[in-house]
């Protein structure tokens, strides 16, 4: 009896078994393969077909071992904090709400105009409004912005506060940055994120204001 070819997918099916059987989670970083030469040279090289197609974290064959290497760069993050090294006016300034528009996504969507009003109410530069937005809701992805309307991370007595609508929340957020911040002079990004967002807080147990003054900044310059 003879055996036709084998497909490219059922090898592919093969290889993502053993990783599966061998790797609970792919996390393990030492884990056996118990099969022949052969097919830990056939593994190797799917492996690498497809560590070059993803942003996966890699991993390398080594004496009949699994050994996780660092996740590849990922080269399509640009980091604009670079533009604002320079003195920037938080004040307001006249923006284009389709400008705006060009960059707010989910919940934030199409909603230039509110930031754009709410920085005339209180003379607050509308990027800014927009660029803290874009950072405490993932651009507009959030549980807090779709469950709470909340797209700037207010706080009130109960933990983070409810609002009506995104519009009520950005007009909120413009508030609470003139009347506690740029009224007591704190008048950059950097200023602002010590006090807003400050490294070490209690309730920022996994450390994520560490990147809140370089989170900003990236989407005033995208901004800008």
């Amino acid at each position: 009896m003879s055996i036709g070819p084998v497909s490219s997918d059922w090898l592919k099916n093969l290889a993502l078994l053993t990783i599966s059987t061998n790797l609970p989670g792919m996390n393990s970083a030492n884990q056996q393969i118990s099969n022949g030469d052969l097919f830990q040279s056939l593994l190797q090289a799917f492996l690498l077909e497809q560590q070059e197609s993803s942003n996966l974290p890699s991993f390398q064959l080594s004496n009949g071992s699994f050994q996780a290497s660092s996740p590849p760069v990922m080269n399509n993050i640009k980091d604009y904090s670079h533009i604002l090294k320079g003195p920037v006016s938080l004040d307001f300034s006249e923006i284009s709400s389709d400008h705006l528009n060009s960059a707010l996504k989910g919940k934030l969507s199409n909603l230039g105009e509110q930031f754009i009003s709410a920085g005339k109410e209180y003379n607050i530069n509308p990027k800014l409004l927009a660029s803290i937005a874009m950072h405490e809701s993932g651009n507009g992805s959030s549980r807090a912005a779709y469950a709470k309307n909340n797209i700037a991370g207010m706080m009130g007595k109960n933990g983070l506060k409810q609002y009506d609508s995104i519009e009520e929340s950005i007009f909120d957020m413009a508030r609470n940055l003139k009347k506690n911040y740029l009224d007591k002079g704190l008048d950059t990004v950097a200023k602002i994120g010590a006090k807003y967002a400050p490294v070490g807080a209690s309730n920022d147990p996994t450390g994520l204001n560490n990147h809140w003054v370089k989170g900003v900044n990236n989407f005033f310059g995208i901004l800008s």
